[in-house]
């Protein structure tokens, strides 16, 4: 279980699940970003996602029993909670929407555009893995925009 709510100061960690022996990355958060099994937080149940350090990180974190007194401490915390769930729901949605409706390559570059730093800082089989695709693929499609 994964109780607790964190948020990113400087770093990188990788969201994963092991799938027959298989790991998959479904993301990979970074500065800024907020980071919890989300599953786990709300409704107390299993972690059903694996969360790995890629280098030393610093993190503000708040256990759940925490995290459920917030609106308490907070006179405006439901409309933050708004706003981080709907931040959740629409990277979600706009993943499903690039799976259905993207190429690899599209996909590449879309991720590209949205944090070029990631490629020369995550290791690219994680990275290949979030998208979808081998890493094989991931160095052809490199290999082909950057020439």
């Amino acid at each position: 279980s994964c109780y607790k709510l964190s948020f990113i100061q400087c770093g990188y960690l990788r969201i994963f699940a092991n799938l027959d022996g298989k790991e998959v990355t479904q993301w990979i958060s970074g500065q800024g970003d907020f980071v919890c099994d989300l599953s786990s937080l709300m409704f107390k149940t299993a972690a059903r996602w694996n969360i790995q350090a890629l280098e030393p990180c610093k993190l503000y974190s708040i256990k759940g029993d925490t995290y459920d007194k917030l609106p308490e401490l907070l006179p405006r915390w439901s409309q933050l909670e708004k706003l981080f769930l709907s931040k959740c729901f629409l990277t979600l949605e706009d993943r499903v929407f690039s799976f259905l409706s993207m190429t690899a390559e599209e996909r590449f570059n879309y991720l590209f555009n949205y944090r070029p730093a990631l490629f020369n800082e995550v290791p690219l089989h994680y990275l290949a893995s979030m998208l979808g695709m081998t890493p094989e693929t991931l160095s052809r499609i490199r290999r082909k925009i950057i020439s």
